[in-house]
């Protein structure tokens, strides 16, 4: 996985590089969002994965290509937050994820009324920072006494959608989708699995 994010850097400055000096539209924005997210679930019939609000900020690079097409990655760094519940018990906690994400998106525009509209879609990569059973106090990133792995792994990857509308004065709005394509589970991988899925409400702006 830290491959796959090494090579995922190269090839978003590679296409800065190549655009600046072909002298393409480049042009950099912040966003905001509202986020909603939880767990897809396989092998674990008893559990449920409900979602809660949290919040993302961060900044992107357009890079276009032409008229209708552009190329966008984004550094958005993340609170999230879930609920997990043991069906036959009733049994519920809440967790707690800081982390980062870097999606690149392949982005058609077009004119539409006197702003723009567009759709993206592409691959992204996540790094956790923290991960917390906030109900029970646990750390899902540390092993604790006599385990060989952590609860969770640091590392996501998956696919990423998103459709927008920028004013003419360069605000925008937009809502994505991603789906982590990883089991998430380091300890019990072997027996189950745990995919991300985050749905987002934002608003940008484009410099």
């Amino acid at each position: 996985m830290k491959k796959v994010v090494f090579y995922l850097l190269i090839i978003v400055m590679g296409l800065g590089v190549s655009q600046l000096k072909a002298q393409t539209g480049l042009s950099y924005g912040v966003k905001a969002e509202a986020n909603m997210s939880n767990y897809l679930l396989s092998d674990l019939d008893d559990m449920k994965s409900t979602m809660k609000v949290g919040a993302s900020l961060g900044g992107f690079m357009n890079i276009n290509l032409s008229e209708n097409f552009a190329v966008q990655p984004e550094l958005l760094f993340h609170y999230k937050a879930s609920e997990y519940e043991n069906k036959p018990t009733g049994i519920k906690n809440d967790y707690e994820y800081w982390g980062m994400e870097i999606p690149v998106y392949a982005v058609g525009q077009m004119n539409l009324g006197t702003g723009k509209g567009y759709v993206g879609f592409g691959p992204y990569a996540g790094l956790g920072f923290s991960y917390k059973n906030t109900t029970a106090d646990l750390d899902l990133y540390k092993k604790y006494e006599n385990d060989d792995k952590a609860t969770m792994s640091r590392w996501d990857f998956g696919l990423a959608c998103m459709l927008g509308y920028e004013f003419n004065n360069k605000i925008q709005i937009n809502a994505s989708y991603k789906m982590g394509l990883i089991d998430n589970l380091d300890a019990g991988k072997d027996d189950a699995t745990m995919r991300t899925q985050t749905v987002s409400l934002g608003v940008g702006y484009r410099f």
